[in-house]
């Protein structure tokens, strides 16, 4: 029976930490709690293509569609402004003051306006097409293993995943880089602009068993939109896996022992929450 759980999840972490952690047992076992998510991150675009998630400083101020975009985005936004109507609006998106983004956001909610449809679907290809190509270009044979491992998680230290999903109980134990290689080969890694309602790029990474020679592959995909609603905030990039939890490289399901056949020590420690 743990004698410390620390609750570290609301802090952030003051080193290069990539452990999603959000308990610590006894100071040794990390935990990451996960409830019907099959979200990976919620990074900036720019974070997640041209830093590749590395903890690495980035730029990180400016519109995505309009670095990736800049026209589609500009045919967008006069198309909305028209239909919305009003005066005082700035020529341009980037020139938005808070004000006037929580403005367009609330008078586009619901469906968007006829003359927009057509625009906004040609923003959505322009600027998963882009992204693709940007992020695909980061992407080196020296690097893709440590850009997936990222994606996926994989950190210097072990840690737990506890939760739930929509198809029952998730427990898991998650690999380091270490572990990952003596079980796995990376062949491959690819990122594609997808469909999708809005701008999306999907990834998949190739990679070979060890033990068995067997070929498989992990994939997820990134949905680039704006956060706070349409024009209310700058894009951000929401990278989801779509391989179930079992099946991804590095994730171990945990065969838990029932709590009638665990050994219960006669002088156990009360578990204490400690909220530093």
């Amino acid at each position: 029976m743990p004698r410390i759980i620390e609750w570290t999840g609301a802090r952030r972490a003051p080193g290069d930490e990539v452990v999603p952690s959000d308990l610590r047992v006894d100071h040794v076992y990390l935990v990451s709690c996960k409830y019907l998510s099959k979200v990976l991150h919620n990074a900036s675009p720019q974070r997640l293509v041209d830093g590749l998630l590395s903890q690495a400083p980035v730029e990180e101020r400016g519109d995505w569609y309009d670095a990736v975009a800049a026209r589609e985005h500009h045919d967008l936004y006069g198309a909305c402004v028209d239909a919305v109507g009003g005066t005082g609006w700035p020529v341009r998106p980037s020139d938005l003051d808070k004000g006037r983004r929580r403005q367009l956001a609330a008078a586009l909610r619901g469906a968007w306006p006829a003359p927009t449809v057509e625009p906004y679907a040609r923003l959505c290809q322009a600027v998963a097409e882009a992204t693709a190509a940007r992020w695909s270009g980061q992407v080196t044979a020296r690097n893709r293993e440590a850009v997936l491992w990222r994606l996926l998680r994989i950190g210097s230290a072990p840690y737990f995943v506890l939760g739930a999903s929509p198809t029952g109980s998730v427990r898991l134990r998650i690999d380091t880089p270490w572990d990952w290689r003596q079980r796995f080969s990376l062949r491959g890694f690819d990122v594609v602009a997808q469909p999708g309602g809005q701008p999306r790029v999907g990834w998949r990474a190739a990679y070979r068993v060890l033990a068995t020679g067997e070929d498989r592959a992990v994939d997820g995909h990134v949905e680039l939109r704006w956060s706070h609603g349409r024009f209310g905030g700058l894009p951000e990039a929401k990278v989801y896996l779509d391989t179930p939890h079992d099946d991804v490289p590095g994730y171990h399901p945990l065969d838990v022992t029932t709590a009638e056949e665990a050994p219960q020590p006669a002088d156990a420690f009360e578990a204490t929450l400690f909220d530093p």
